[in-house]
């Protein structure tokens, strides 16, 4: 036994990688793609004949040189999706753009095309779950996607706030960021680690899992952005834990048992108190968590600048007459 196989009896493991090989080896549940892993995914020689495939898709379209780019890059992530589905049994994650992040109108829409696309590729919506920023304007457009039958995955998950406002949303699953939270509190302290037992971010993830479990939402947990395997461990039994491939080597290769840290019946057992957030409240909360804030707004930036250099990479394909 390994503290990888023994994570597995207790929490479902999600691959957080665009590497169709890499999901292969490790055989998650569930994988989650963003911008980024997608694009280090596309310059990779084996990937070739996916990327030959959303060219075509691409070169085959009316419009100019935008929508061109714009068809390529959805025909992209639907095809990697797609390829990873043939190799897990359960969903994967495909974002919406982090310039829609503040766009309700832009979401929808970009989420619509991407679950069209889907389908027209022969995958079913439930095995999709279109990943939104967690703003206020992405929760509402996740509460409205949700009604359609498309499942959205909350991303750039910080604040307790923004988790009550998704659950209360009835979206599908959110990913709050424990790596991003720990680096936040560790720079702000001014330290070079914080011990597991007081780690923000683990413990942040604790807290949204006892309140939502307490109040029966059926909103999912899913802690993402790991630094270092002892986050994990400190969370087994949470509903999802999204891991790096290189972390996921790490647990495959100690020996040993992991503890169940997470249950139903310890959280009914929480001092949680149950809260309602309108727009105004939801702003005010969030806003009372610098770290919320701070990171929010950082994630953003940041996925719009691997989005951005994604785009770029398309652009620079689209406008050749052929790939060579």
């Amino acid at each position: 036994m390994n503290h990888l196989e023994s994570l597995k009896r207790h929490t479902t493991i999600v691959a957080d990688t665009g590497d169709v090989d890499a999901i292969a080896r490790h055989k998650p549940q569930d994988a989650t793609t963003n911008p980024s892993l997608i694009l280090q995914a596309a310059q990779k020689d084996e990937y070739r004949d996916l990327v030959d495939e959303a060219f075509a898709a691409a070169a085959a379209h009316s419009g100019g040189e935008k929508e061109r780019t714009e068809v390529f890059l959805d025909r992209l992530f639907v095809i990697f999706g797609r390829e990873i589905l043939k190799i897990i049994p359960g969903r994967v994650s495909t974002e919406v753009d982090a310039i829609l992040s503040f766009d309700l109108e832009g979401t929808l829409a970009k989420a619509r095309r991407l679950i069209g696309l889907y389908e027209e590729a022969g995958v079913d919506r439930e095995r999709i779950l279109i990943k939104v920023s967690s703003t206020w304007e992405g929760i509402r457009a996740a509460e409205r996607l949700e009604k359609e039958g498309i499942h959205c995955n909350l991303t750039l998950l910080f604040s307790f706030a923004q988790a009550v406002a998704c659950a209360e949303a009835g979206v599908t699953l959110i990913s709050p960021f424990v790596g991003r939270i720990y680096d936040w509190h560790r720079k702000n302290r001014g330290v070079e680690d914080i011990a597991i037992e007081e780690d923000p971010g683990v413990e942040s993830v604790r807290r949204i899992y006892d309140y939502f479990k307490k109040f029966g939402y059926a909103t999912e947990v899913m802690g993402a952005s790991f630094r270092k395997a002892g986050q994990i461990v400190r969370l087994a039994g949470c509903d999802l834990l999204t891991i790096s491939p290189s972390l996921l080597e790490e647990l495959e290769a100690t020996p040993g048992e992991v503890e169940l840290c997470l249950t139903v019946d310890g959280a009914r057992r929480s001092d949680a108190e149950r809260i309602h957030l309108d727009e105004k409240t939801f702003r005010f909360l969030h806003n009372e968590d610098a770290m919320g804030v701070e990171k929010l707004a950082e994630g953003i930036r940041r996925f719009n600048v691997d989005a951005r250099k994604l785009e770029a990479y398309a652009e620079k394909l689209v406008t050749q007459p052929v790939l060579t």
